[in-house]
């Protein structure tokens, strides 16, 4: 009898992991670029991402076949980490003289979605949501997950993510309004640092050779 996907990353299948990697790392990737709004933090978070996934495939339970609110939760988490590095970067930034900046096209990256000036102040205005409510609504509305998917990859009940994407869509309408009018913080340009990391996300094939 032949084994399921989740069978087969679940017992360390290369080519199944490699699939996934195919079908997933895209839409990863957009998500990644619209919660960090930089593309270069995607790259690693995807890369991480499924780095992360192979090292926790043994504990991949039964279940359905469809994998991706497992492999999107470990994204939340990363993400998580990444925005807690990101902010002490950003610190330690703010510390240097200033360098040659180059505009950020990661609205462009995201299939236009908004302009840069309506990506910057949606993004502004997540981060004065909760954390849970913020991660509901990127998970649902940016990454597409349906209310049960979002609810396995956070670990919490689907009536729970209705509540919080209800609260986050509300509270979000005032908030960009807010953000849209009030403009870029001062000194906070939307833009990536030349000389920065350019290197594209490998497949997980060449990582595990």
């Amino acid at each position: 009898m032949e084994l399921s996907r989740r069978a087969r990353v679940r017992a360390g299948d290369q080519r199944a992991f490699g699939d996934l990697f195919d079908e997933e790392a895209g839409d990863l990737y957009r998500y990644a670029v619209r919660v960090s709004g930089d593309w270069a933090v995607a790259e690693d978070v995807v890369q991480l991402t499924f780095l992360e996934a192979w090292r926790l495939r043994g504990k991949l339970r039964e279940g359905e076949e469809d994998l991706r609110p497992w492999l999107f939760g470990i994204a939340a988490n990363v993400l998580r980490n990444t925005t807690r590095a990101g902010r002490r970067h950003r610190a330690a930034m703010a510390r240097l003289p200033a360098r040659e900046v180059v505009p950020d096209f990661a609205d462009e990256l995201v299939g236009r979605l908004d302009d840069s000036a309506q990506l910057a102040a949606a993004r502004r205005a997540l981060t004065r949501l909760r954390k849970a409510e913020r991660e509901v609504f990127t998970l649902c509305v940016w990454a597409g997950l349906d209310y049960a998917s979002a609810a396995e990859a956070l670990g919490v009940p689907i009536g729970t993510v209705r509540s919080r994407l209800s609260r986050a869509r509300t509270r979000l309408r005032g908030l960009a309004a807010e953000e849209l009018r009030r403009g870029p913080e001062p000194g906070g340009g939307g833009g990536q640092v030349r000389g920065g990391r350019t290197e594209a996300v490998r497949s997980i094939r060449e990582t595990n050779r």
